[in-house]
């Protein structure tokens, strides 16, 4: 029999906000007593098969239906926008509870990684004085968003028990910063006539857009490219992980009916990691075509100006991570030991440090080493901005992966260079359990001595001590208003 959790009386009018505050001319009840936890919810009703449709069904029979919106009929910024903008109103009206509710606002978002980074894209955006911390419910495949701070990895139930459960740790969560990471990507114009096979129409995630650097008359206007810029809060990955990614995407895009389970999902992700032979890339993938032999990598050093990382022949795959969980909870950088923090100056993976952790894998079952309690993939560098400089080469173009969205990136084919540059530009809040397995670098709990590092050698490349860099830096805005960093001149990237 199931255990139900007792609740107090009035429980849900701790989260409950009044008509008038979410819609404007919208019926004026002031309640007795205001929410101490004021809760928008947004539920990506395609996610989890039907568990995202069956949430949202729950969630608008426990709160106020205008304060629940599936993000496949309304975008959150419009939502948001508006809901602030009411705030505003109210507030020069003196409405108390108005001013209350901006300050304690939380936000629940449902859905997969993907969803989540495009609900903090759009906190972001708003650059409010009282941005809400965000809480996941994990509807994905990977999950590692909400798996990072507390929240689990496994698809949740859908009935008023577990919603009732999640709201109560809502309540009960902690506010934390993390980083946030501005991505801007410069590549030749593709062709407007002819076809672009092999390489089919670009598909960019939702999080970059296509901008305009200078105007024509500009003297540094670079004709001929796309620009694109964007972020991202867990991880960017090039290589065999993101091309075994982009056809299990392809693959859901096609039959939606056969990805309704999580099991299942991830299933279905490892036989395509087997058939793209990322468990056997010595044997099936050529060396010509390894992403180490694809790119040059630049990391800007502690005291300034780029160093070239030298990344060994053998890495497939190189993942830029800012959380302690990919791939469904493993950490790919571990705890570096005290050798490893005095001679390379590399530190625990802290998600508010200003510092990205840059990890290569030659292969799956390099990667299968996270399983293990120390294990980690070949460490490169720590850095608050590093460059990917792609040249004409033997492979026509290499796969991509951001925040769980995968895409097929074409290669430049003449003379000229694709560059990704990646760099820190702010901070957002999540909200997080007492099980949270990401550590600020602000929290005094966590030691800072060298001595209760548990890293373990055994698991370094036979590269790892070719490159290290650190640095702290200045962050950045998000999704449409990305701001570019006043000491990147993007006009040198192509």
């Amino acid at each position: 029999m199931k255990n139900h959790t007792s609740y107090p009386e009035n429980f849900l009018n701790e989260f409950f906000i009044p008509e008038y505050i979410l819609v404007s001319g919208g019926k004026f009840e002031v309640p007795s007593v205001g929410p101490t936890c004021p809760t928008i919810v947004f539920v990506n009703s395609k996610s989890g098969g039907q568990l995202g449709s069956e949430l949202l069904v729950t969630y608008r029979s426990v709160l106020n239906e205008n304060q629940v919106f599936d993000l496949g009929e309304e975008a959150p910024d419009k939502v948001l926008r508006r809901l602030y903008l009411n705030i505003e109103n109210l507030k020069l009206n003196k409405d108390a509870l108005a001013t209350t509710i901006e300050k304690q606002l939380r936000i629940i978002v449902a859905g997969g990684d993907g969803t989540a980074g495009w609900l903090l894209g759009v906190v972001s955006d708003l650059k409010l004085s009282h941005p809400p911390p965000i809480a996941t419910v994990p509807l994905g495949t990977g999950n590692n968003l909400p798996f990072a701070f507390g929240w689990g990895k496994k698809n949740p139930g859908t009935d008023r028990e577990s919603v009732l459960k999640f709201l109560k740790q809502v309540m009960e969560g902690k506010e934390m910063e993390i980083d946030s990471w501005h991505i801007l990507m410069r590549m030749k114009s593709a062709p407007k006539e002819g076809s672009c096979d092999p390489i089919p129409p670009l598909e960019l995630p939702h999080s970059l857009h296509a901008f305009n650097r200078v105007s024509d008359t500009d003297e540094l206007n670079v004709s001929g490219y796309d620009t694109f810029r964007g972020g991202f809060w867990n991880y960017f990955s090039m290589g065999m992980d993101a091309q075994v990614s982009y056809a299990f995407h392809c693959e859901r895009k096609l039959h939606p009916e056969k990805f309704k389970n999580q099991l299942t999902n991830q299933s279905t992700y490892a036989k395509i990691g087997c058939t793209q032979g990322w468990f056997a890339a010595s044997l099936f993938h050529p060396s010509s075509k390894n992403i180490a032999q694809l790119i040059k990598v630049k990391v800007m050093q502690r005291h300034g100006g780029w160093k070239d990382l030298k990344i060994h022949h053998s890495i497939r795959s190189i993942l830029c991570i800012n959380l302690p969980s990919f791939s469904g909870g493993l950490n790919p950088w571990g705890t570096p030991n005290q050798h490893k923090s005095r001679d390379r100056d590399l530190t625990r993976p802290y998600v508010d440090d200003g510092l990205i952790e840059i990890v290569g894998f030659r292969d799956a079952w390099h990667g299968l080493v996270l399983l293990a309690p120390k294990g980690h993939g070949t460490r490169l560098a720590q850095t608050h901005r590093v460059r990917f400089e792609f040249h004409k080469g033997a492979a026509e173009c290499t796969y991509m992966r951001m925040d769980g969205e995968p895409w097929k990136q074409p290669l430049p084919v003449e003379d000229d260079t694709t560059v990704v540059e990646i760099s820190h530009l702010g901070r957002v809040k999540m909200l997080a359990t007492q099980n949270c397995i990401s550590k600020s670098v602000k929290d005094p709990s966590i030691p800072h001595s060298h001595e209760q590092e548990d890293d373990d050698d055994k698991y370094d490349s036979e590269n790892e001590d070719e490159a290290s860099t650190g640095e702290e830096f200045r962050k950045f805005g998000a999704a449409d208003t990305f701001k570019i960093p006043e000491d990147v001149d993007i006009s040198r990237l192509s």
